[in-house]
């Protein structure tokens, strides 16, 4: 079983930047694959960003490619994401998951934190 709670959201303008967390419990967190995915509203869940279970393998939405990054510390039980040049579009509620076999996939995904809000102002 993982439980996850995601922390970090908040208001920033366009172009600011933040740092989401998510941070696990559970044994079997630092042999998942974890995946940053957001709702924006009216709109359905889609896919952000992934990291292996070691941290060396990482993908991205076209979206955010450039500007996101996902990082992981399995000593901390934790991963990162690092949002930089933020735009209006990113606006959602982001959510963690973990224990996935297709990263894509959502469904794919066992353990689901609450999620966090971002805004971001033009």
């Amino acid at each position: 079983q993982v439980q996850l709670v995601e922390s970090g959201g908040g208001l920033v303008q366009a172009g600011g930047s933040l740092r989401l967390s998510c941070a696990a419990s559970g044994r079997t967190f630092k042999t998942s694959t974890v995946g940053w995915f957001r709702q924006a509203p009216g709109k359905e869940r889609e896919f952000v960003t992934a990291i292996n279970w070691s941290g060396i393998s990482t993908n991205y939405a076209d979206s955010v490619k450039g500007r996101f990054t996902i990082s992981r510390d399995n000593a901390k039980n934790t991963v990162y994401l690092q949002m930089n040049s933020l735009k209006p579009e990113d606006t959602a509620v982001y959510y963690c998951a973990a224990g996935a076999y297709s990263i894509y996939v959502i469904h794919s995904y066992s353990y689901w934190g609450q999620g966090t809000r971002v805004t971001v102002s033009s």
